[in-house]
């Protein structure tokens, strides 16, 4: 078998996810001989973890979103990417300065740290490297449920894995200009080649200059991901990815909203200190992959990843214990802290694949199993200036105070963020894992799954402000389980279930190590396809409890600082609908009611209030959903057009813990379309929140709450060659 017939059997689950989720009009291969039997051919490597199975087999809810989805919606960040997905939720992202989102209602270190995603499979958002790009994206692959048993660290509510795009042995690339509202430019560039028979190159990059409706913000980001493919020989290749990226995000924590008047202030009003400057966030990774095919039915994967990230600069915080906090009473002054926060880290994974085809007996199985190792050194610091407890006639010098009606930057001289030190440790982890599983074809309808993984987990973190050691060393088995249920080529059932197992990161007040999260899952659901992808469909219902989630420390004095004794439980339905229509027409319909709550008693750590057993979980909506109509048609001659539009629904969440105060829902409407001027040549053109809602995106409290963007337009030029 060639090597490109071999690419198409160890892609083809992962091609069918794609081909079955992504928008349907985008998501067949006119040039590929094989695409009547529903695979494409893939010039590359596979992907860890996942198997090569058709989407159908899959006992879990698969979501695939391509790059020309994204291309057709102008989304050029991850955070942006997932509004197509169900189930996901954006939560506080800490100022701008990188992704955070939940699954399912839930999501690992929600006190301070980024979400997790993997970018090949490998853990791309360890340490702080700034919100993810999508210059590089092939596709973006969401696996619903539990998934700790395959790549440990994870998840009940599911894994983001971000595929990138690879060298290719025919030159070809794009040039990418876009504009649009508040003086925003962005320039991308995409180009693949063959050096040799044997050899390809692929480089990817993006530079953007983007204004904001927030005053005084502007972001600067550069990226580029240079990329090799050796094809030794048949059965043999070996890749290189490097990827380069450069940040400038001011620190923006958005508006206070007093006594729940979402209205009170513009949503244009910053309210830190421009003369902070930007927080600067750099990020140099690699990766490198090696696969052997010893024959058609099985295959090795050896890959290796190593990335250190870094984060720093000053920014305002408004101030959240009461005693401090003037705004609470008169809603006009807003005392702040000033941090100062610089961390760095390293990282380093390696890993090591098996996956085979055999029979025993009647029974035809697939089997995959692996080694990896993970070692992170994340080095902190922060430091603070605080507000004193608030006495009537202070000045804002006093309490690093601005007036929210009448803001006045640079109006005094700014405290000394080096004032005191709020943590300053060095925290080093070292984990690895071995894992496995096989799924068994019982008969042309009935396929089982079986599988775990082991994990040992060692932590140890040196506090340099106590000179004390803290550390865990802590272990774990999480198993999975499913079945799928096939009574007719376009109908399936499946069940799966499945326990999970994640370390968590850092210590609290008094320098202990955080006890693990754990978790079960189970989810039940269908799959619907008609031939030729004319029409897809999924129904998922779940549900899942976490225990040891991180959680903000109960004592007002130690904030910053968080504690790992909350429990929780989410429990909803995801609906996912692909359809080509008559007449051109393709819709693409997300929706997902997701109920999370919390199942513990604790103090809430800013104003003392208690969190109950049922109390919602912060940021999560029970009601959300997506809803994109395009239709194609050619017009001057035979020219290629697009034209659609969208609806996103977000409804009433939690804005802050342990309270009434609850961000309002919104309906946003978008429209794009797109004309191919020549053969090489498209122009396009979005449109989003048509109707100029005032909406507000996430929160963490009523004083750290970010608004949503008003109506913004963007247009593009993209020139393929």
């Amino acid at each position: 078998m060639n090597n490109s017939r071999v690419f198409i059997r160890l892609t083809k689950g992962v091609s069918l996810a794609s081909l079955l989720l992504s928008t349907p009009s985008l998501a067949q291969d006119a040039d590929n001989p094989d695409a009547d039997d529903g695979a494409i051919v893939v010039v590359g490597q596979r992907q860890a973890y996942i198997g090569d199975f058709p989407v159908q087999d899959i006992p879990q809810n698969v979501q695939s979103l391509s790059t020309e989805t994204l291309d057709m919606a102008a989304i050029t960040q991850l955070s942006g990417a997932l509004d197509l997905v169900s189930g996901v939720s954006h939560l506080n992202n800490f100022g701008g300065l990188w992704d955070s989102y939940a699954i399912r209602g839930f999501s690992g270190d929600v006190a301070g740290l980024p979400s997790g995603f993997l970018v090949n499979g490998f853990n791309g958002a360890r340490g702080f490297g700034g919100p993810r790009d999508t210059s590089s994206v092939e596709r973006i692959d969401v696996l619903k449920g539990p998934t700790s048993a395959l790549f440990g660290r994870g998840e009940p509510g599911g894994t983001v894995n971000i595929v990138t795009k690879k060298p290719e042995f025919r030159p070809e690339g794009y040039v990418l200009l876009q504009g649009g509202s508040w003086k925003s430019f962005r320039a991308e560039a995409d180009y693949t080649t063959p050096v040799s028979d044997d050899l390809a190159f692929r480089i990817n990059a993006a530079y953007d200059d983007a204004g904001s409706f927030r005053d005084t913000i502007r972001t600067k980001k550069f990226f580029v991901t240079p990329s090799v493919l050796w094809q030794i020989g048949d059965r043999t290749s070996v890749s290189y990815e490097m990827e380069f990226s450069s940040q400038e995000i001011p620190f923006d924590r958005g508006l206070p909203i007093f006594n729940n008047d979402f209205d009170r202030l513009p949503v244009t009003r910053f309210l830190g200190e421009p003369g902070d400057g930007p927080i600067k966030i750099d990020v140099w990774g690699n990766q490198v992959q090696f696969q052997h095919d010893f024959s058609d039915d099985w295959s090795l994967l050896v890959g290796a990843s190593y990335r250190k990230t870094r984060l720093r600069g000053t920014g305002e915080y408004p101030e959240l214990v009461a005693s401090r906090q003037p705004f609470f009473a008169d809603g006009t002054i807003l005392s702040r802290q000033r941090r100062y926060e610089d961390s760095r880290s390293e990282s380093l994974i390696a890993r090591a694949e098996l996956t085979g085809h055999f029979d025993v007996g009647a029974l035809s199985n697939t089997l995959v199993v692996g080694i990896d190792y993970d070692y992170m050194d994340l080095d902190r610091i922060q430091t603070r200036f605080r507000p004193p407890a608030y006495v009537p006639g202070m000045s804002l010098e006093q309490i690093n105070g601005i007036n929210v009606l009448n803001p006045v930057y640079g109006a005094y001289t700014l405290p000394n963020p080096f004032a005191s030190t709020v943590f300053d440790q060095d925290e080093v982890a070292k984990s690895w894992g071995a894992y496995f599983y096989d799924q068994i074809d019982l008969t042309e309808w009935l396929k089982v799954r079986v599988g775990g993984r082991y994990d040992e987990f060692r932590q140890t973190i040196f506090d340099r402000t106590t000179l004390g050691t803290s550390g865990q060393n802590v272990s774990a088995f999480s198993p999975q389980a499913g079945l799928v249920i096939q009574p007719t080529d376009t109908l399936s059932f499946y069940g799966s279930f499945g326990r999970g197992f994640r370390p968590n990161s850092g210590q609290d007040f008094f320098g202990n190590a955080f006890a693990p999260e754990k978790s079960e899952s189970y989810e039940v659901g269908a799959k619907y396809a008609l031939p030729g992808n004319r029409l897809t469909a999924s129904l998922a219902l779940f549900t899942m409890t976490k225990t040891n989630i991180l959680t903000a420390d109960p004592n007002p004095e130690r904030s910053g600082y968080v504690i790992a004794v909350g429990g929780a439980r989410s429990r909803g339905v995801e609906v996912d609908v692909n359809a080509k229509l008559p007449y051109n027409f393709n819709v693409m319909l997300a929706y997902s009611y997701v109920d999370a709550f919390s199942t513990s008693s604790i103090l809430d750590p800013d104003f003392g209030k208690a969190i109950l057993p049922g109390d919602p979980l912060i940021n999560v909506a029970k009601h959300s959903g997506n809803v994109m109509l395009t239709k194609e048609f050619e017009i001057g001659g035979g020219k290629s057009a697009m034209i659609g539009g969208g609806v996103q629904y977000v409804g009433k969440r939690l804005g802050e813990t342990a309270t009434d105060y609850f961000l309002p829902a919104v309906t946003l409407v978008r429209l794009m379309a797109s004309v191919d001027v020549t053969e090489n040549l498209r122009i396009s053109g979005n449109v989003e929140n048509l109707f100029d809602k005032r909406w507000f995106a996430n929160s963490y409290s009523a004083l750290w709450t970010y608004p949503g963007a008003p109506r913004r337009f963007t247009v593009r030029a993209t020139y393929r060659f």
